[in-house]
């Protein structure tokens, strides 16, 4: 019988004609944080915003949710002077965008092994490309001008009579937010070809995908697996309360925000910030107690949180159990031969990037004011304003977590090593009689 050579393996679908495959995943990365974003905001209330203003409001969130900027300033002449700033990430609305993007990119690759190295750069150029324009074109919609009231009668009065009504206004910064959300799609593609079995990778790297992977799949899955907990938790809670719409709101625009933090917290992180004046994100309200609590600058962790809601102390046996979880997933999947000591530090690593993305994503300072006539400083929140801030000590937390890799990555190999001897020792017995 004529044998034939194995033939080369054919270049995935999309990769020859990819621009297709590029706008699909575009445009439904962007259709869906979109979606999460319009809905979030609605059930924050933001229907309520005045006429024209819902849809600038809705692309200042997917902005934000990309990492981009978004500037605020109004005034009225040298009569009245506003201040605002915001800096926030609406994880909602990103996780889901970068799941979905995720998704559809790797999707039509999946029967490839391997993909030649130059086929796949011209698809990420392609998709890049494709997404610094929508990223453009929803930059140039973040912007929208509102009336500000000092919520006094009198000064409201005299505002319209003079004509001199003080506004604030917010666009999106162009350039930056272009440059964030090209950043944003390489992390979100990193991970995705970094994670998923069924990418395909140029031969070259595919030994490096196989070492990487074990505990950079682990790491994302116990990220995933919080929010949909945190989300089957909020959906419950939401229906046990006089006024669901908060808690939706949460889920669909902050979830990540509020799960990822109490996984910090369960691992022994902190975070410091305060809270003055009205919220301008939604905030469970123990930790929003916790950040009014001191007055000023105050330190979150597990013990202040634990004073204002006693379940705080549960965060730390769920991140146990997630982190054993990652421990053994990792020791599972990884190639064989692979020492307990170089699960332990794979684990490590993905758990001290996983804590870095927690912290620098969770962050917020965010503040408005108003100075009227002279009278006051615009970035003074007091009395006519607000203000959240919520930064993390990033590098203790990096270090925990590390430590916790160590850990966990040691306990779940020695778990696996031993499961596999036990099934081993039946077999051989069997064999020797």
């Amino acid at each position: 019988m004529t044998r034939h050579p194995p033939s080369a393996p054919h270049p995935a679908p999309g990769l020859t004609h990819g621009w297709l495959h590029a706008l699909a995943a575009v445009v439904a990365g962007y259709a869906v944080m979109v979606v999460v974003a319009a809905l979030g905001l609605w059930l924050a209330g933001a229907s309520g915003l005045p006429p024209g203003a819902f849809l600038p409001v809705i692309a200042a969130t997917v902005v934000m949710a990309l990492g981009g900027r978004v500037s605020l300033e109004g005034g009225a002449g040298a009569i009245a002077q506003s201040d605002a700033a915001v800096t926030v990430v609406p994880l909602s609305v990103a996780l889901a965008g970068a799941l979905v993007t995720a998704y559809v990119v790797v999707r039509p690759l999946r029967r490839h092994a391997v993909v030649a190295g130059d086929r796949l750069l011209w698809l990420f150029v392609r998709t890049a490309l494709l997404w610094a324009l929508a990223t453009l074109l929803i930059a140039l919609g973040a912007r929208h001008t509102f009336t500000v009231s000092t919520g006094e009668d009198f000064l409201n009065d005299l505002g319209e009579l003079l004509d001199i009504t003080p506004t604030v206004g917010f666009r999106a910064d162009i350039p930056v937010t272009v440059v964030a959300g090209l950043l944003w799609l390489a992390v979100v593609l990193l991970l995705a070809f970094a994670v998923s079995r069924s990418a395909p990778l140029p031969s070259r790297l595919v030994p490096v995908h196989t070492v990487v992977r074990p505990a950079a799949r682990a790491m994302v899955g116990v990220l995933l697996a919080y929010v949909v907990v945190g989300g089957v938790i909020a959906f419950v809670t939401a229906f046990t309360r006089a006024e669901p719409a908060n808690s939706f709101a949460v889920v669909f625009l902050g979830l990540p925000n509020v799960v990822w933090l109490a996984f910090g917290l369960g691992m022994g992180a902190s975070w410091h910030g305060s809270v003055e004046g009205a919220l301008g994100v939604p905030m469970p309200e123990a930790l929003a107690a916790v950040l009014r609590s001191g007055g000023g600058d105050v330190t979150l962790d597990l013990a202040a949180l634990s004073e204002r809601d006693g379940r705080a102390w549960w965060l730390v046996a769920a991140a146990a159990v997630a982190m054993l979880g990652a421990g053994w997933a990792t020791a599972r999947r990884a190639p064989p031969g692979t020492g307990h000591v170089r699960n332990a530090v794979h684990l490590a690593v993905a758990a001290a990037v996983a804590m870095l993305l927690i912290g620098v994503l969770t962050r917020i300072d965010a503040h408005y004011g108003l100075s009227l006539f002279g009278i006051g400083d615009p970035s003074d929140t007091g009395g006519l304003g607000g203000s959240i801030v919520l930064l993390p000590h990033l590098l203790p937390a990096i270090g925990i977590a590390a430590l916790w890799g160590v850990a966990a990555g040691l306990l779940g190999s020695m778990a696996v090593h031993l499961l596999a001897r036990r099934r081993a020792a039946p077999q051989s017995g069997g064999a020797g009689r």
